[in-house]
């Protein structure tokens, strides 16, 4: 009998702790898929953040560690510098850990073109600790810290990542893009691949941005989660390569 789909072996055989509706398990066997076909899972180290993600180390099928809140990029840095050439080394971080305490690192990080390669989850939202305003909230949405709605005259505007990043002369390769459907998943899981495979050939600094859902904090079911990345969140953070001086298709 032909195999058609199974689990892949980038994955650890454990279930998540995320709620119900949360993409990050989809964003997970992404990454894993992408390791696993590339064959770099016995060469990859991840580096596990602080937030909805802190315990992804037990999920990858990977080497892993855990960094302090913000300093992902900076412990990936350290490990890519030290490790052979033919390691492989990522971060998976959330938009608070990234966006807000780390966001010197991961600006550090890009400038130098460090050969690292970045998993940046988007959900508009300090997902573990209750559902703050993060600095990637939208105008006027909802939050903890938020309840009538952010206010730019008072918050800001939401700060767009990718193209604020895009901007390092260091940057190899940069994309947004989403998991709010079939069709955009495939994409994410073409752009987190190719994203390695620019750390494998040696071409320098690689992120992507993942667009995912928060239902529980958001107040929403995950249908209507789904509907709101799609209807909200692309409108402000629109999808696509933001950066890409490798030349790999």
């Amino acid at each position: 009998m032909k195999v058609v789909f199974q689990k892949t072996l980038g994955l650890q055989d454990k279930e998540t702790h995320y709620c119900p509706g949360c993409t990050h398990g989809i964003i997970h066997r992404l990454v894993g898929e992408a390791l696993e076909e590339l064959d770099v899972l016995e060469d990859t180290i991840g580096v596990a953040s602080v937030g909805c993600s802190v315990l992804s180390y037990e999920y990858f099928n990977c080497d892993m560690t855990q960094a302090a809140h913000g300093r992902a990029p900076a412990v990936a840095t350290g490990i890519k510098r030290v490790v052979p050439k033919n390691r492989i080394v990522f971060t998976y971080q959330g938009d608070g850990d990234l966006a807000s305490i780390g966001m010197a690192e991961i600006i550090h990080a890009a400038a130098r073109g460090e050969h690292i390669t970045v998993i940046f989850v988007n959900n508009a939202t300090y997902g573990m600790t209750g559902g703050q305003m993060a600095p990637t909230t939208l105008i006027g949405q909802k939050t903890a810290t938020t309840p009538l709605g952010r206010d730019e005259k008072i918050q800001g505007a939401p700060i767009r990542v990718s193209e604020m990043l895009a901007t390092l002369d260091s940057v190899a390769y940069i994309e947004r893009v989403s998991t709010h459907n079939v069709a955009n998943i495939v994409k994410a899981k073409k752009a987190i691949k190719k994203a390695f495979t620019y750390q494998k050939e040696g071409i320098g600094f690689s992120f992507v941005e993942v667009l995912s859902t928060c239902p529980t904090n958001w107040g929403l079911d995950p249908e209507e989660s789904l509907k709101w990345v799609e209807d909200e969140m692309v409108a402000y953070y629109p999808l696509g390569v933001k950066k890409d001086r490798g030349g790999i298709k």
